[in-house]
Formats: C-alpha cells, structure tokens, sequence
C-alpha cells in the first residue's frame, strides 16, 4: 500500500514540475504583454487597426491565467476603450442618419463592454473569492475590500458595466445593475481616489449624474477633482463635465467652454485618450445647434 502510494507521489510530482515552468512562462507573457499596453498611441486609426488583434491575443492568453490582475486590466481596459472610442461613438454620430444601423452600432458596443466587465469581474473573484455575491450584500460591513493592485481592475469593471447600462436602456435587468456598478467603483474610490490621473474621479462623477436621486453638485465636484487629479492635462473630464452638468444644465456657454478647454488640453498632451476626447469634443461643439 505505502509502495502503491508512493508510486502515486511521483507522477504526481513530476506532472506539477512540468506545469510550474508552464505556468511561469505563460504568466510572464502575460505580464509582458500587459506592458505593451501602456504604450503610448496618438493615431487613432493606427489603434483602431490594431486593437482587434492585439485584444484577441490578450484574451486568448487571459483565458489560460484569469487571475493575472495585470493582463485583466489591459484587457477589461482595451475592450472598453474600443467600445466607446470605435463603436459607441459611431452609434451617436450615425443616429441622425441611420437609426437602424445607429442600433446595431449600440447592441455590438453593449457586448464588448459585457465582455470587457466579465473578465474584470473574473480577475477580481479569482483573487478574492465571492467578490460578485458579497458585493451585492446590503450590509456596508459585509461587501469585499480592495487590495491597491487590484483598484485598475476593479475601476475597468465599473467603467465597462457602465458603459453596457448606457447601452441598454431598454433592458430593465441591466438598469437595476446600477446601484452595483456605482457600488464597486465607490470601493475603488475609498482605497484609491486619485486612481488614474483622475479617471475615476470622473467616472465617479458620471455614475453620480447617471443616479436617479444623483446631485448634480456631488457629481460637478468629482469632475473637478478630476481635473485636478490629472493637472488639467486630460481631456476626459473636460467633455464628461460638458456632458453631464452643462448640457443637462442647458447652459451652452459652459458647454462651449469646456469643450475649448478639453481641445486645448488634448494639444498639449498627445496621447490616445486625450485624441479620442479632443474627436469627442470637436464633434460635440459641430453638433452645438442640435444639443442646444
């Protein structure tokens, strides 16, 4: 019997000597590769080409190490910028013309954003199991903590299950996710509020003026310190305060005017995300009659 075992023991070694190697190689691909994701890219047509590709790769390797908190960030983050910088805004821009393919447009963004919230969602209930049920536990004691490499991931799942909900409208399911999507970003908030250059403050700020019993005060503050956060560097914030509290306010001149500031901003610093914003907001002040 005790031959038996052993006999057992060390096949059982060997196959974990062979999956260790296995599985340092492929987490130090991950991680490699979540680096090239900070790369810095200005053309947005060189992007546009060139995401697919890279986020199939990204995905296909995050398949085989769901936990790697690094690559479920570049990933979760790459899906929901493609959503919205290449899908989402081509659905408002086409709206006016053709509301069937505006449509289509839409559904199509609402899947990436689902697909780029499920494998933030994934990453953070592989490294703190039963995140998802305790975050919808209604007691603030009971609801998971955030460890500070894990806030990136965590901000990637709020901003992609926004972006599905803004997608969905019609579907009340995935409006009564809300109050959840405000929640995990609150808990990033809490540990980490200056996350991103401000980005999370300004998703914070768009969370507050999407609620249905939002201040528009609270929300303008967030937006603020967004600015603040990135020292006035980020476009991003400019154009979600232009959207969220001028327009909803009907007063064009700052509508205008933070819109000017978001283009300036975006020529100062050349990165992709102030170059989709800088797109946004020269789209946004053409589109001024209509809005207003």
């Amino acid at each position: 019997m005790i031959v038996f075992a052993r006999v057992l023991i060390v096949p059982a070694m060997l196959l974990l000597a062979a999956c260790s190697p296995r599985q340092m190689i492929v987490d130090g691909f991950a991680n490699e590769l979540a680096s090239q994701g900070a790369v810095v890219e200005d053309d947005l047509v060189l992007a546009r080409e060139a995401s697919a590709f890279y986020l199939k790769l990204s995905e296909s390797l995050l398949r085989q190490t769901p936990g790697n908190l690094k690559l479920a960030e570049v990933v979760a983050g790459g899906f929901t910028r493609y959503a919205y910088a290449f899908v989402a805004t081509d659905a408002e821009r086409i709206e006016g013309k053709d509301a069937k393919a505006a449509q289509k447009l839409r559904e199509r963004a609402a899947r990436l954003y689902l697909r780029a919230n499920r494998h933030a969602m994934t990453a953070l209930e592989q490294n703190v199991p039963g995140f998802a049920k305790s975050l919808e536990a209604v007691e603030p004691a009971s609801r998971p903590g955030l460890a500070d490499d894990q806030i990136g991931v965590a901000y990637w799942a709020a901003a992609s299950w926004g972006g599905f909900i803004s997608m969905s409208k019609d579907d009340p399911d995935a409006v009564a996710d809300l109050p959840l999507a405000v929640r995990l970003a609150k808990l990033a908030w809490d540990r980490q509020p200056e996350h991103g250059e401000g980005s999370l403050a300004s998703l914070m700020g768009s969370f507050e003026s999407a609620r249905p019993s939002g201040s528009r005060e609270q929300a303008a503050a967030y937006f603020d310190r967004a600015i603040a956060a990135g020292a006035g560097k980020n476009a991003g914030p400019y154009v979600a305060k232009a959207e969220n509290i001028a327009l909803v306010a009907s007063d064009r001149p700052a509508f205008e005017s933070l819109l000017h500031q978001a283009l300036a901003v975006s020529k100062e610093r050349r990165d992709l995300e102030n170059e989709v914003m800088r797109e946004r907001a020269q789209w946004l002040l053409e589109s001024v009659d209509d809005l207003f």
